[in-house]
């Protein structure tokens, strides 16, 4: 995809957007059902990740695969975030803001 078919927006109109459209299913299913989904999402990730391993030549739909599969994390993780009351972009403000975070990540 294009940027142009797929316009850039904030982490916070992300979380928005998965909130206004999942949340009523969602809170349902609570937070073990909700990370139990994210933790499988994840593992769909790693595979994809290994599939697409650089020394060999992923297809083009494999590295299809693997953007879909960092989108489905990142909208679980929302998803997360949005029934245990978090805000994500406030959350990642640890590594924007500056003197909060620096130098290597362990």
């Amino acid at each position: 995809m294009t940027s142009s078919q797929n316009p850039d927006i904030s982490l916070r109109d992300f979380q928005s957007l998965i909130r206004d459209r999942y949340h009523a299913t969602d809170s349902a299913r609570g937070v073990p059902g909700t990370f139990m989904w994210l933790i499988e999402e994840v593992g769909e990730l790693a595979t994809a990740l290994q599939d697409c391993a650089p020394d060999r030549n992923p297809s083009q739909a494999e590295r299809d695969n693997l953007q879909e599969e960092f989108a489905d994390v990142l909208a679980w993780l929302s998803t997360l975030a949005n029934i245990a009351g978090i805000d994500l972009a406030e959350a990642v403000s640890k590594y924007t803001a500056p003197g909060r975070v620096e130098g290597v990540k362990h």
